[in-house]
Parts: C-alpha cells; sequence; structure tokens
C-alpha cells in the first residue's frame, strides 16, 4: 500500500511547477478554502469562470457544452498535450488523428483565456472558480482533491476514479470543505430516468428481479493494433500524462484516446458500464452490492490491450435483485429489442433509454391462475406512442452542467454528488477485482472491503510513483 500524506510548501510548489519532471500532490495548506461569505460574493457575479483540465475528445465535448450557458467565462485551459491547450489542430500529430477521437478545436478565445500545462497552476489562478476535469481515469482523484483544496468548484468526469480507496478519499475531502463536486455520470440529468426512479421505486413494474445492460462494440480483428514502444511527441508531456501511475515507455495505442483498453488507466466496465449501473442502483433504490462475480478474458482480439474483450459481471443486491452488466468487444448488434437497460419485475419488463421506456406486462407462469397484472405502456420524451430512434435530442449532459452551474450559485447538492458517483463507480471496480481473483466476492458496503477473499483487497488501491501521493 502507498503512504498517502499529502506534503509540500507553497515554494516548493512554485519551483517545481517550472519544470517537466513529476511533480507532488500540493498539501491541505497549500491553497485556503474559500469561506461561504467569500462564495456569495463570488455567486453575486453574473458569470462563473471556469478552468478546463483535459481539453481533448471528451474534454472538448465539456468544454463546448459549458460554454453554451451565458453564465459562463472560459478562463483557463490545462493539458500535457500542447496543441489542445493552444487549440491548433494543425499541429496534432497525424497518427493521432487516424484515431477519429481528436477534436475540431475550432473554438476562439482571447488573451484572457490564460494557457496552462500543469494543472496546479491553474488551481492556483485567482480568475477561476470551478474547474471541469476531463483527464484519464487515473488523474481524477489528485486533481479533485487538490482543487478542492485550492477552494474551486468540481465538474468531474466519469468514471470517477481508478480505485475505491482513491473514492472514498474524494468524499471524505469534499466533506470537510464547502465545495460543489458534481460527477459528470450524465444519464443523472436525464429527464427519462428522472421519471422512472418514481416509476420503478414505487413498484410499478412489482419487484424487480433482474436488471441488465450491455456494451457491444466489434472491435475484430485489429483492436487497438499492436504496437512498439516508441519516443513521444515532443509536445506532448509523457511524464505527466502518467502521473501516479508506474513509469512505462510511450506507445501510440495508448495516448491521447486509447488509454480505455489498459487496465492501469481505465477499463470498458469502468468506461461504460458505470453508466448503466448507476442507473440501475439508483431506480432500485440501492447503495452497494453485497456480491460481485464476473467472468471472461481476452479471447479473440490479438491486440495490445490489457482488459478483456469478453466479460461478464452479476451483482446481487441485499434486496434481492441481480444486475448483469456484460462487455463484448469481439461482436456486434443489439441486446434488445428496444432500449439500453431492461428492469425485469414480478409484473412486468420494462426496457428503457434517454429517449423514453417501455413497460410490457408479464403473462402467468407455471402453476399460476392470475391474468395480465398491468397494460403495456410506452412513455416517451415529449410523449408520443413509441420511443427508439425519434429524432429527439434531449442533451442530458448539458441538463447535469446546468445543474451544476446553478449549485455553484445555489451551494445546493447537485444531482449527481460525490457520494454516488463513488458508490457507482465502485462497481466496476469490484467486478475487476473478481475478474482478477477468478471468484465471486462478498462485499460489505459499510466498511468497503471484501469479506471472502484477503488479497482482492489488495485492489481497493495501488502504490503511487513518486513523487505523487494522495491524502
Amino acid at each position: 500500500m502507498a503512504s498517502h500524506s499529502i506534503s509540500i510548501n507553497r515554494r516548493e510548489f512554485l519551483t517545481q511547477s517550472m519544470v517537466a519532471t513529476g511533480l507532488s500532490v500540493g498539501a491541505a495548506s497549500l491553497y485556503p478554502v474559500v469561506s461561504t461569505a467569500q462564495t456569495s460574493t463570488r455567486s453575486a457575479r453574473d458569470q462563473i469562470r471556469m478552468g478546463f483540465i483535459g481539453v481533448g475528445n471528451r474534454g472538448t465535448q465539456l468544454l463546448q457544452s459549458f460554454m453554451g450557458n451565458p453564465d459562463v467565462k472560459v478562463t483557463g485551459l490545462c493539458d500535457v498535450y500542447e496543441p489542445y491547450v493552444t487549440r491548433d489542430r494543425s499541429r496534432v500529430s497525424p497518427r493521432y488523428l487516424e484515431s477519429g477521437r481528436i477534436p475540431a478545436l475550432r473554438e476562439k478565445f482571447g488573451s484572457d483565456t490564460k494557457q496552462y500545462k500543469d494543472f496546479r497552476q491553474l488551481l492556483d489562478a485567482k480568475d477561476v472558480d470551478a474547474v471541469c476535469i476531463a483527464t484519464p481515469d487515473h488523474w481524477h482523484a489528485a486533481q479533485t482533491i487538490m482543487a478542492i483544496q485550492a477552494g474551486k468548484d468540481v465538474y468531474v468526469e466519469k468514471p470517477l476514479t481508478k480505485t475505491i480507496f482513491e473514492g472514498r478519499k474524494m468524499v471524505q475531502a469534499q466533506a470537510s470543505s464547502d465545495r460543489v463536486v458534481q460527477v459528470g455520470l450524465n444519464r443523472r440529468g436525464s429527464s427519462v430516468y428522472q421519471k422512472l426512479a418514481a416509476v420503478i421505486g414505487g413498484g410499478e413494474i412489482g419487484h424487480v428481479t433482474v436488471a441488465r445492460a450491455y456494451r457491444v462494440s466489434n472491435m475484430y480483428p485489429k483492436g487497438i493494433g499492436q504496437l512498439q514502444p516508441e519516443t513521444p511527441p515532443s509536445d506532448l508531456d509523457w511524464d505527466m500524462w502518467l502521473g501516479p501511475r508506474a513509469f512505462r515507455p510511450y506507445q501510440y495505442n495508448i495516448a491521447p484516446y486509447y488509454f480505455r483498453w489498459w487496465e492501469d488507466y481505465s477499463s470498458q466496465v469502468g468506461n461504460w458500464g458505470v453508466h448503466y449501473l448507476d442507473v440501475i442502483r439508483w431506480m432500485i433504490g440501492e447503495k452497494a452490492p453485497i456480491a460481485v462475480t464476473a467472468t471472461g478474458g481476452k479471447y479473440v482480439l490479438k491486440d495490445d490491450r490489457t482488459i478483456p474483450d469478453t466479460m461478464d459481471v452479476t451483482f446481487e443486491f441485499a434486496c434481492g435483485t441481480m444486475a448483469k452488466f456484460g462487455v463484448y468487444e469481439a461482436n456486434g448488434g443489439a441486446m434488445f429489442d428496444h432500449g439500453e437497460i431492461q428492469f425485469l419485475g414480478t409484473k412486468g419488463n420494462l426496457s428503457a433509454d434517454q429517449n423514453g421506456y417501455r413497460i410490457t406486462g408479464s403473462r402467468p407462469g407455471q402453476f399460476q391462475t392470475w391474468k395480465k397484472q398491468m397494460d403495456d405502456k410506452v412513455k416517451q420524451v415529449g410523449g408520443g406512442e413509441s420511443f427508439g430512434d425519434l429524432g429527439i435530442k434531449e442533451d442530458s449532459t448539458a441538463k447535469l452542467i446546468r445543474n451544476f452551474l446553478d449549485c455553484v450559485k445555489s451551494r445546493k447538492t447537485p444531482w449527481c454528488p460525490l457520494e454516488e458517483g463513488h458508490r457507482s463507480t465502485s462497481f466496476a471496480h469490484l467486478a475487476n477485482m473478481s475478474l482478477a481473483m477468478g471468484t465471486r466476492l462478498e462485499w460489505d458496503p459499510q466498511k468497503e472491503r471484501v469479506t471472502n477473499c484477503d488479497k482482492a483487497n489488495e485492489h481497493l488501491h495501488y502504490e503511487y510513483r513518486e513523487p505523487w501521493t494522495l491524502g
């Protein structure tokens, strides 16, 4: 286990921020926590001054969504890849462009929008009220905690963390502050799912016995390819990109986008699963599973990935519900006739996505004499009789961002606070832990420990690379 103290003084920080080597997470005393009185003064202004840490693929999407709000002023951009900060696509590596995940970089900013290579300099800026963090998963914890210590409100992209330990530390850091933190699980901003929480929670389809969702993407035969270590582009700070993770040579199929397929930095159950599993636990009113079983492996693809191409996970809840999630990246096709998530209940089955939902009443099974217990029903955004590809484009991310901005001003709790984001992200970590151990894990949601496999608890965190530490 790592030593999790935070120690660095302000002079050391200012000195170290001038060099391009690995840098240490700052002390709790490094930045003053902004008082409620200061916040009230700041909130009285018309605009919220936003800094953005990570402005690549997803970061650009969030940047544009924030910019769609008239009360947002962009005062800082930070990234380890210089063309992202300068918004100069002509300087992007041609090999990066081949991925199809490089944003257009057409945004125009004036001289009052400062550019940063080191996120800590942005956090030190007096003209930044709140930050949006859209860096790779392994950076979220340290950057969010430092932002809270710096007196900034935070919008942090999912998945929230790389480990369960990090998530709890983030929750604790926020609890000892007066900062507003929103986690970017965008379905929390969906009007469909907001309504469904009452429908399912109110028992309309009876007791939910099984909920299911899948991530299907046929990456056969090449996957992310097979490459050898190389020298990184001169305008990419690879050491800073790695941050707390162990040093390894650069490869083009790791950064800037392909890190999702490398276990050290992310996973697909984390990337996609947390969206659906967040909805499932929200709908059934459960905080955490009590047991997790994962199976799968790298069955077909011969690429460099270090995560499975095929994976099935079953989560068991104390309420008598199972949630099932699958990652299938060597085959294609829709898993359901309708929607992205299914809820199977004792009275009926419900399938849903962000356009709407469909309920089908159950028929009596073996030895039962009852008639159909409920009528079929279809609801969609804006009303109507069907859902699917309806051309209805409610932007749940934009709504979640608007909620965050409103909470920055009101100091109210946002739709997806850190505790909720942490609990939902823990599902992904538990799934990966079960797969690594090759066994069913029993989970204590209060102590956040595995109770039947001590070795699995070694995966609750990892040793941070010096000089990075996490408090």
